[in-house]
């Protein structure tokens, strides 16, 4: 063979061998790209749904108007059927009911009006045969002024004598008999912290009504008797608890002569001197001492659930802070972990019916940013001390907040009647039960105040009462919409808030949101955008118009999507229904329309 034919042949061999090797090397990378990522084992709680119950106006089953275990045992089918994992109540515990549960005066009882022992024990029952989780809502801040502790206390039996916290009153310059109060301190509910005991002869403070005293957390007695409480409900069944008002547990204590320090000015002038917020509250809220306790409570249930080899009982703080005290919750830099989650109020707290789309993704990226590493996030759109969803935001946006809560990465928060757009009732300054608005409030202001038109009762059907109760007294009264917004109408219609709202909870199901990427971006002043994303698997996303006029968007630079898109649900006022193709440009969104949509995988 001439040197020609040799060297000719052995090029043609280089690049048979080449593209071989090449055709090899390609098939390798492909089949790297297109294998499915490995998916981690989600804890119960990680992407679930919680839906919070008010107990006194879920469902009254004794007919005395106020609602009870019982009606929320005959109707845990309704959770079950919405697609939610777990149940969240209101306090549940014996009370005075000044503050409606939130002043505990047996943390060992179930409160009388809304039943037993054995109701509870058959709640958790009927629960857990049905997959539900049962979650308590735990109040270690303060206790009833009716409580065996306070009144031990206030009589300085032995052992209770610092379990709350007690002060000397101050002797006033210009007239010796008068007793004045220790600070310049501010309730959350109005006026001064301190209350006078006649029988003790000291004030005692309450960060919230006079008759919720606040426990001294910096005796270690305390600290163990509300650990002990929170494993005396989880033998009893309970899967975890949402803590309430941790930012209050501790109080700048008194120097060495058991003086305390005064407030500076907040500079709010819109303010009554006797308001929360007239003064700053440095004093009496997120002090660094309160985080040492949520890990030890964390440390507590994780030990107790080791030792009895049981499922994950889960700690949700109720945490309105800046953002870095709030993730501080989430645990610390030396590898303490505390809460499993702190609520995440944004969407409460800076948001609202005037918001832009940009507003809308800013606030989701902040919560996502400053999320330390391996955490979990929440979101909540409403609850028992907010205006309803649609009140504070606008009925046509029902759908879209919904769809939003239930597409973030993380866990869903759903209080009750939101699934079924409920709003706000209109209580009278007459029928006002809430102590906040009573001590704050006259018959020309109270509203501002009053925590009441959100916990007016759920609406079931057109019925008496809403079908709440067969008496047509309640506690509160029922919101006049009741016949035009209710579960049972929304049931026979074909489109309706609550069908939409269980499309939404039975797609949490898929890989993308259980287990996928997240972006978020504002495509103008009115539309939000929001895609969940995962190597392989579908992608899923929304498109929602925050406005209050018509948008038309373009979809065909987004590199996450590709076509066709189709739409999974669109909300009640959306001329699009599932199954539709999806036009990538010149897509026109009416005000407040959400369209939910299925993608390729990426």
């Amino acid at each position: 063979m001439s040197w020609k034919k040799i060297v000719l042949s052995s090029v043609l061999t280089a690049v048979v061998v080449g593209v071989v090797v090449g055709v090899v090397v390609w098939a390798v990378m492909r089949e790297e790209e297109v294998a499915p990522p490995e998916l981690r084992k989600l804890d119960w709680w990680e992407h679930t749904v919680i839906y919070q119950i008010y107990p006194r106006s879920f469902k009254d089953y004794d007919g005395n108007g106020i609602g009870d275990l019982k009606g929320i045992t005959q109707n845990l089918e309704h959770l079950v059927d919405a697609g939610v994992g777990a149940l969240w109540m209101s306090p549940i515990f014996q009370s005075p009911m000044i503050d409606f549960g939130y002043d505990i005066s047996d943390f060992y009882a179930i409160h009388d009006e809304y039943g037993t022992m054995e109701d509870f024990v058959e709640l958790v029952k009927k629960a857990k045969e049905l997959g539900l989780k049962v979650i308590l809502d735990y109040v270690p801040n303060h206790a009833s002024t009716y409580s065996d502790y306070f009144i031990n206390s206030e009589n300085r039996k032995q052992g209770y004598e610092d379990y709350f916290v007690w002060a000397d009153y101050k002797v006033d310059p210009q007239n010796a008999s008068a007793r004045l109060v220790p600070s310049n301190w501010i309730s959350q509910f109005g006026g001064s912290v301190w209350e006078w005991s006649e029988k003790r002869q000291q004030f005692y403070l309450h960060q919230f009504a006079i008759e919720q005293a606040d426990f001294n957390f910096r005796n270690q007695a305390v600290k163990d008797e509300m650990v002990k409480i929170m494993l005396y409900w989880i033998e009893k069944g309970a899967d975890g608890f949402r803590v309430d008002a941790i930012p209050h547990l501790f109080e700048t204590a008194p120097d060495e002569n058991g003086n305390y320090p005064d407030e500076p000015l907040s500079g709010n002038m819109f303010l009554r001197p006797d308001q929360a917020g007239y003064t700053t509250q440095i004093h009496v809220r997120d002090l660094i001492e309160l985080y040492d306790v949520v890990y030890d409570w964390r440390t507590a249930v994780d030990e107790w659930a080791k030792q009895n080899g049981s499922e994950t009982k889960v700690l949700l703080a109720e945490a309105y802070a800046n953002i870095s005290m709030t993730m501080l919750y989430y645990g610390d830099e030396k590898g303490r972990v505390g809460a499993h989650f702190p609520f995440n109020f944004d969407f409460i707290t800076a948001l609202s019916a005037k918001s832009s789309a940009r507003d809308f993704a800013y606030v989701i990226r902040h919560w996502l940013t400053y999320m330390p590493q391996g955490r979990v996030a929440n979101w909540v759109f409403g609850n028992h001390d907010q205006s309803r969803m649609p009140s504070r935001f606008r009925d046509d946006m029902v759908d879209g907040l919904n769809s939003l809560n239930m597409l973030l990465p993380g866990v869903a928060i759903t209080y009750q009647g939101e699934e079924i757009g409920m709003r706000d009732g209109f209580v009278s300054w007459e029928d006002t039960k809430d102590v906040a608005a009573l001590n704050q409030g006259n018959a020309s202001n109270y509203l501002e105040f009053s925590r009441d038109p959100c916990r007016t009762p759920y609406h079931w059907n057109n019925s008496t009462s809403a079908g709440f109760s067969t008496n047509v007294t309640t506690w509160l009264p029922v919101a006049e919409d009741y016949k035009e917004i209710n579960l049972q109408a929304q049931k026979d219609v074909s489109v309706s808030h609550f069908k939409i709202y269980q499309s939404l909870t039975k797609l949490r199901k898929e890989v993308a949101l259980s287990h996928g990427e997240y972006d978020v971006q504002a495509l103008t002043q009115n539309t939000l955008l929001l895609v969940r994303y995962l190597r392989t698997y579908d992608t899923y996303g929304l498109v929602f118009n925050v406005g209050t006029v018509a948008d038309t968007i373009n979809l065909s630079g987004i590199t996450l999507l590709s076509e066709p898109l189709t739409v999974y649900t669109a909300s009640v006022q959306s001329s699009r229904s599932p199954g539709n193709e999806l036009p990538m440009e010149n897509l026109t969104l009416q005000p407040g329309e959400v369209i939910v949509f299925k993608a390729p995988p990426t």
